[in-house]
Formats: C-alpha cells, structure tokens, sequence
C-alpha cells in the first residue's frame, strides 16, 4: 500500500508547486447555535484568513447548523482560543491538509494517461474528449461551445443515436475548481453511456430517445490553477477590474436573483457575483447555448460536492417552484435509487431552505429559462475529506450518482413537455 501514497506523494509534489502551503493547516466543523456564535465567526472571518467550505461564506451561516472552514497553521492557535473561551463546540475534522491533500492519490490504478478511477488534469481530460469521440462516432460528437477567460477550448459532447427531434438534457460538471469529483463523474458517465449502449435495456432506451449534451468541465481555467498552483482555488481566473483579486463564482454568476442573497460584491471573496451577470466568459458560454437549444432541452442537471445532497429551485429566494411537487417527488426517488447500492445516505429539496440561499445559480437561472427539471446535485462526502475524496471512492461515488441520473433521465422520458 505505502508505494501508492508514495506515488501520490509524488505525483502530488511534482503537480502541486504550493503543496507546502498546506502543511500544518486544518478544517474545523463548528456548531453554531445562536446569532452571537455567528458574529463571533464573522469576528474570526474578519481577523484571520478563512476558507469557508461549508457553507461557501461567512454571510450563509445559519442559527442550529454546522460551519466547516478551512484555517491556515499560523491561525489556529487564535482560532481554537476563541472557541474555547466562547464555549463554542467544535471538531476537528481535517488536522493536517496536507496529508490528506496526499492521501487523496490512493488509487491503485497504476495507469499512465487517462483513467476513470484517478483524477485526470485538463491536459489528460481534453485528450479523452477527442479520443472517446473518435472511438465512438456513432454515439459521440464533441463540440466547443466557447473559450475561457484564459483562452482554452470548452468542449461539449453530445451523446446520443442520430435522431431528429430529439429531447436532451444537459448536465455540466467541474463550475467550482477545488471539486474534483464533479469533472470525474461526467467522465465516468460518458464511459457508462458508450459502455452499455447496446448491452443494458436502460442506457440504450435513454440513448436511442435522448440526447446528453455533457460539459466535462465548465470552469477550465480554475481546473487547471488547482492543479498547478493552488488546490483549494474555487474560482474562475478572470482579472478584475480595480482589483487585485481574481476571479468570480461562475455559480453566482447568472441572471437569475443576481447578486441578491449569498453572493458577495466583493472582487476577493469566494462568492463574488462577478461585475454583471454573465461576466464570466464560461457563464455565458453555457447559457448561450442552453439559450439556443431550449426547445429541445428538458431537464438540466449540475454536478457539484459535497454535502450529498441533491436540490432544485429556488436558492435565489424562499419560493417554491410551480412543479414543486413534483420536483420533490423525483429527488426523493432520485435519493433512494442512490442509497440502494451502497447505502449513501442524500438529502433533499429546495435549495435555499435545503443548504443555504445563494443567488445567480445556473439551476434556478435554467429553471427560470422553462426548464422543468433543474437539480444540482452536491456528491460525497458530508465533511471527512471534503473537496479531498479520495481517488479509491471515485468508483463508488460514481455508480450510485448514475443511479439518480438515470431514473431522473427516465422520468424525463416518460414526462416530456
């Protein structure tokens, strides 16, 4: 076993020119019981550098909930003094970043290239696309849709057998940088397609009936930056204007309660809305084409971690969606078909009562453009490793989120609109 860390190990040093940077750093699970716990977080907030991970800003912590958030070495000691002389309950649940930033390479695939059970770089997942096109031009065809901020190609795959008329559904991956096991799962579910078309009833009714347009990795340029200099980046790598800091949330970005609710203005947070809707040339790319392909596009889907949960409309704000109903009843299946394989237990339900409210996401924004069956779905795991799951539960996470897809992919079938 010590050869695969070491490997990792390795891999990770060679890929990781900030990995010292994580030494020593640790994530804490705090309980926050009532609004004075909550000024004392954002007194924290505004005295020490915090990475919030969950939930994704200081301004989105509620009474009765759980705060992980990351804290660099040289804070913790302040961090841990004013808990305790608080009396605020906490846990510990990362003590060493690095380590399990390490860790996170434990697979056992010794594999050169691309593989589907290692997290693969934007180099190795741009190849893939063109290779899994040309080896599969009947079922594949692969698209840009757009560049990025810093010039790279955004590839869509369209999967599916040539039809005319066809309904599709759109499914995006990879929007927040440091969540690598999004970008993993629409590679994984791009292999089950072409796997068990022709072999498995399901798939190949879905294929023959529906197209899948798949986005393997919307925001490119904070992919690569996680892998090159800094694995908790979250952001796109657009400059801004009168700023020193980079990037905007690409999932605060869209025209859908822009801005209002858990966003910030400001250009250095993690949540920054960006200087208008649309800002980001990778936001607008995904909504240019949603935007010209409405007609045929019934369900959206965005693949985001962690916290398992999966949620629909609204974040923006505490309504509910005209097909709220509806929309609660196929999460809930959608959850079960999950937890029948390896017990993974999900939540479920509307996004700002569900996890917390945020504005400018592209599920509401899509919901908003006529698309009945919008969800996001948050993977594993609920805070053991966070954004670090590592690369030995890619298979698993990856079996049972197509169990959800693929129920939620029929029911669209069988409800088209």
């Amino acid at each position: 076993m010590l050869v695969f860390l070491v490997l990792g190990a390795a891999a990770l040093a060679s890929a990781h020119h900030s990995g010292e940077h994580f030494e020593g750093e640790k994530v804490f699970r705090v309980n926050v019981e009532n609004e004075n716990h909550i000024n004392l977080i954002h007194e924290l907030a505004s005295t020490t550098q915090i990475d919030f991970w969950k939930p994704d800003s200081v301004t989105q912590i509620k009474p009765h909930s759980t705060v992980d958030f990351r804290v660099k070495a040289e804070d913790i000691a302040t961090v841990e003094n004013v808990l305790k002389q608080n009396e605020l309950q906490y846990d510990v649940l990362i003590s060493n970043l690095r380590n399990v930033m390490e860790a996170q390479f434990d697979s056992r695939v010794r594999k050169t290239g691309h593989s589907y059970e290692k997290y693969n770089n934007w180099e190795t997942i741009e190849a893939w696309t063109q290779q899994v096109t040309t080896e599969n031009p009947d079922l594949i065809s692969r698209s840009v849709i757009g560049t990025t901020f810093e010039g790279r190609n955004m590839y869509l795959l369209k999967i599916g057998k040539a039809g005319t008329d066809k309904p599709a559904i759109f499914m995006d991956c990879g929007f927040h940088a440091r969540e690598w096991i999004s970008p993993a799962f629409c590679q994984w579910f791009v292999r089950e397609a072409v796997r068990t078309y022709g072999q498995e009833i399901h798939m190949t009714e879905l294929l023959q009936k529906l197209d899948f347009y798949i986005l393997p990795v919307v925001n490119i340029d904070g992919y690569v930056y996680t892998w090159t200099k800094n694995r908790m980046w979250r952001k796109t790598r657009s400059t801004n204007a009168g700023s020193g800091c980079y990037g905007t949330d690409p999932n605060r970005n869209f025209n859908a309660g822009w801005c209002e609710t858990g966003a910030s203005r400001s250009p250095c947070a993690d949540t920054y809305c960006g200087s208008a809707a649309e800002s980001e040339k990778e936001t607008k790319a995904l909504a240019d084409f949603i935007r010209s392909h409405l007609s045929s596009i019934k369900a959206y889907l965005t693949i985001h971690s962690y916290s398992q949960m999966l949620l629909y409309p609204y974040s923006y704000d505490y309504k509910l969606p005209a097909n709220n109903v509806e929309l609660n009843t196929m999460a809930k299946t959608a959850v079960k078909e999950l937890a029948s394989l390896h017990g993974t237990k999900y939540t479920y339900g509307p996004g700002a009562t569900t996890i917390y409210p945020a504005a400018g996401g592209s599920d509401d924004w899509a919901y908003d453009q006529g698309i009945k069956y919008s969800f996001t779905f948050e993977l594993r795991d609920t805070g053991r490793y966070g954004f670090l799951l590592p690369e030995s539960q890619i298979r698993a996470t990856c079996e049972e989120t197509l169990l959800a897809i693929k129920y939620l992919a029929n029911y669209v079938l069988e409800h088209l609109y």
